[in-house]
């Protein structure tokens, strides 16, 4: 007899989850901001190439870590788009987007009190580091380009996410899902993570964010400086309603055969698609 998994069991996975995602990834915009090569002969610790890779690896282990217990969406733009298009229960989506969003602020926490010594050598007075956790725009006065970057963003992850574990596409095996979406958040950051970070993912922005603005950052986009914190909670959200419909309007219903594009199979409540996404902000590295 196989088990299934209780909502509790469900929540503590999305919240662990989601805790790995963000510890791997923003442990690596920490490394890039904060241990720059200012001294000849220094180390250098990267640039944005390592946070996009970072920042895949961080996806894919966080969902190694839930998927087979939650189906480590970790990420309310997934588990929003597969309530609507795949059948995941409603009543989940509320209480997974908040674990998903605990285990943002936690790890979060986490990395702040690890780099402590640093942030107190790079920025003592927290002026100019909340992006090492939270995304900002490039282009401060035009919000509407950081909002259709997050919405392309966010529609690519979930339209690859659902060609990925579509067992009527071309699904890859051996439990390799997980690799491929990492590789899907890498290609989304180094195509469109320009203009407002990469966040495709409302609880890795927001939960970090709120963290900031606990621990005393300065212009965090949430208590100080321009509030920016909208973008990558609202356009994430609805970026990925419509990659989800590009691909059953676009791509399934020809799967399925003739007919109107039907809804996912009813699916365990758990076998939802294997993601979220994480997010190097641009504004987080050196500049």
């Amino acid at each position: 007899m196989s088990y299934k998994p209780n909502l509790a069991a469900e929540l503590i996975a999305e919240f662990l989850g989601t805790f790995v995602l963000m510890l791997f990834g923003i442990g690596v915009v920490a490394m890039v901001v904060l241990f720059p090569s200012n001294v000849p002969g220094a180390t250098v610790h990267g640039g944005y190439t390592n946070i996009t890779l970072g920042w895949g690896l961080a996806v894919t282990m966080g969902i190694y870590v839930a998927g087979k217990v939650s189906g480590g969406h970790l990420n309310p733009a997934v588990t929003l788009t597969l309530a609507v298009f795949r059948g995941f229960p409603w009543r989940k989506v509320l209480p997974y987007s908040i674990a998903q969003t605990a285990g943002a602020f936690l790890a979060a926490a986490l990395v702040y009190r690890n780099y402590l010594p640093a942030f107190h050598q790079v920025d003592p007075q927290l002026e100019r580091t909340a992006g090492v956790f939270t995304t900002f725009p490039a282009f401060p006065e035009w919000p509407q380009a950081g909002f259709l970057d997050q919405v392309i963003g966010t529609a690519l992850l979930l339209l690859l996410v659902l060609a990925i574990t579509d067992e009527l596409n071309v699904p890859p095996g051996a439990n390799l899902a997980p690799a491929m979406i990492g590789l899907v958040v890498v290609a989304i950051g180094m195509s469109f993570g320009g203009m407002h970070g990469y966040a495709i993912n409302p609880a890795r922005d927001f939960g970090p964010r709120l963290f900031t603005a606990v621990a005393g950052f300065r212009n965090n986009g949430l208590t100080d400086g321009p509030r920016v914190w909208w973008v990558p909670v609202f356009a994430p959200l609805l970026g990925g309603l419509i990659g989800a419909a590009v691909y059953d309007f676009g791509i399934r219903r020809f799967l399925c055969g003739a007919g109107t594009p039907a809804r996912f199979p009813a699916a365990p409540e758990t076998s939802g698609a294997r993601v979220p996404t994480p997010d190097p902000s641009p504004s987080s590295t050196p500049r």
